[in-house]
């Protein structure tokens, strides 16, 4: 599907338009009084951006620091240029781990391949026997790891209950935070019946005893646990991750081997900083003073210590960041995943995460999109309003706004503009160049205004500005023009 089309079919949703706007309500307003709580919040916001700008002018300094103490820990450091390569490291992980018996099935076969990567014979029956238990992690969502470890014959299994049921339905996350904000309770139910043979219920705390049922087979016969990284701490060694749900520490701890998937952005120099960015993250993504879990995980078990993973495996991801980096779209490195750009954005409240086909969507989404998977993405970049209303509610004040129009011209500049585009720009620029033809336009158009059905708006305008007047109606042009006004206007 097109992009164009994509937004037309969740347009037409009317059960996707009212979860995108009891959502976006309900955080927007928990935001808002998280930080009313918060004292200095405004220079709580300028040091987040102070330390994220920090850490991106001496990335170099602090990855090495990073990787070093990581290692000093006991754990191991591998560096993956692009997802191909971030793939293959964790497969290879995976497959020399030490398997655990398997126990059973968890999941019936699914009817499409993508439900296939996440769920069939998940507890070992794939070639490899494995079975990874993975907490949420959007850059696993960026690489497609599922389907490759799927492919290779390896079981995984999202934990995150909002993740666990797009994985059931074959989906991606519609939301950076709340992966499953576009469905409703009916929707789940009726999952959970099909797959685990629940009896219909709108009961959320019965859907969600369900899932912990089924989920905790999945924690005790995983081979690999995998996460992500909110934030990896420079000075020692440290990964935090900042979860709601306790499937984060049964992954991380649980199984024998924890594999932690981080891009290569997200670091703070030190522990001082991440208790500044702890301030930020919860109150932007989830309206919370702060989450139900922050785990700080230094280094593997140690051999006096009754838990924990005997491997702990950091993988770094580039792909693309480290170009990012040196160009106009850099600032977009600075973000820390909350979603509140998402909440706030009028677009996004109407066509949902799924309408940009990629893993990340809303008003970051279009910046870090093309930013990592090339100039395919730009066009998401024309579903703005340009309002600004992203860069005010963002926690570290991206100046996303500006990006999105660097990323338009960068489109325009290597002749990605539609035609009709391209030939109204030069039919605008012939007009404009005689006062005389333009003024012929100003008349011909107030005519035309005068033909309109309804006085004050235009309904329907043809093609190309059709695509404007099927949301929205076009004001009429003025009678007189501002110079004919201004020759007119009273003298004193």
């Amino acid at each position: 599907m097109t992009f164009h089309s994509r937004i037309t079919a969740a347009l037409n949703n009317p059960t996707l338009q009212a979860a995108l706007d009891r959502n976006a309500e309900r955080r927007v307003k928990g935001r808002d009084e998280r930080f009313a709580e918060l004292p200095d919040a405004e220079a709580v916001r300028d040091r987040g951006r102070a330390i994220r700008l920090e850490t991106l002018s001496r990335l170099d300094h602090y990855l090495e620091q990073f990787a070093a103490n990581v290692e000093k820990n006991g754990g191991r450091v591998h560096w993956a240029a692009d997802s191909a390569e971030a793939r293959q490291i964790i497969i290879d992980i995976v497959k020399t781990a030490p398997s655990r018996p398997a126990s059973g099935h968890l999941l019936p076969s699914p009817s499409s391949e993508r439900s296939e990567a996440t769920a069939r014979n998940a507890m070992g029956e794939g070639r490899g026997g494995s079975l990874v238990a993975k907490s949420k992690s959007m850059v696993s969502e960026e690489i497609e790891l599922n389907h490759a470890l799927h492919a290779a014959g390896i079981g995984v299994v999202e934990t995150d209950l909002g993740e666990f049921i797009v994985q059931l339905r074959g989906e991606t996350p519609s939301h950076i935070i709340t992966p499953a904000v576009h469905l409703r309770r009916e929707d789940v139910s009726a999952l959970f019946e099909k797959h685990f043979g629940m009896k219909p219920t709108l009961d959320v705390k019965e859907m969600t005893g369900v899932a912990h049922a089924e989920l905790r087979r999945i924690f005790f016969g995983a081979d690999v646990g995998l996460s992500g990284v909110n934030f990896g701490v420079a000075e020692t060694g440290t990964v935090a991750l900042v979860t709601n749900e306790g499937n984060g520490r049964l992954c991380t701890t649980l199984p024998r081997v924890h594999i932690a998937l981080m891009g290569i952005e997200r670091l703070v120099p030190t522990l001082a900083d991440l208790e500044v960015m702890m301030r930020l993250l919860p109150r932007s993504a989830t309206a919370q003073k702060i989450t139900s879990y922050v785990s700080l995980l230094t280094g593997p078990r140690r051999a006096n210590e009754p838990d924990g993973p005997g491997e702990l495996h950091v993988v770094l991801l580039d792909n693309g960041r480290s170009r990012t980096l040196g160009g106009e779209l850099a600032e977009s490195l600075l973000c820390i995943r909350c979603g509140a750009c998402l909440n706030v954005c009028p677009v996004y409240r109407e066509i949902g995460g799924h309408a940009y086909g990629s893993a990340y969507g809303g008003p970051i989404g279009s910046i870090l999109s093309p930013a990592f998977f090339g100039a395919g993405f730009g066009e998401l970049a024309n579903a703005s309003t340009l309002c600004g209303a992203c860069r005010d509610i963002c926690p570290v004040r991206i100046d996303i706004p500006t990006m999105l129009l660097a990323v338009r011209g960068q489109n325009v500049e290597a002749g990605r503009a539609p035609a009709w585009l391209k030939a109204g720009i030069k039919a605008w620029r012939w007009l404009t160049a005689s006062p005389a033809r333009y003024r012929a336009a100003q008349a011909l158009a107030v005519f035309g205004s005068r033909l309109a059905p309804e006085r004050g708006r235009i309904r329907a305008l043809p093609w190309p500005l059709s695509a404007w007047t099927q949301r929205r109606d076009f004001p009429v042009f003025a009678r007189a023009s501002f110079r004919e006004r201004w020759k007119r206007r009273p003298r004193t």
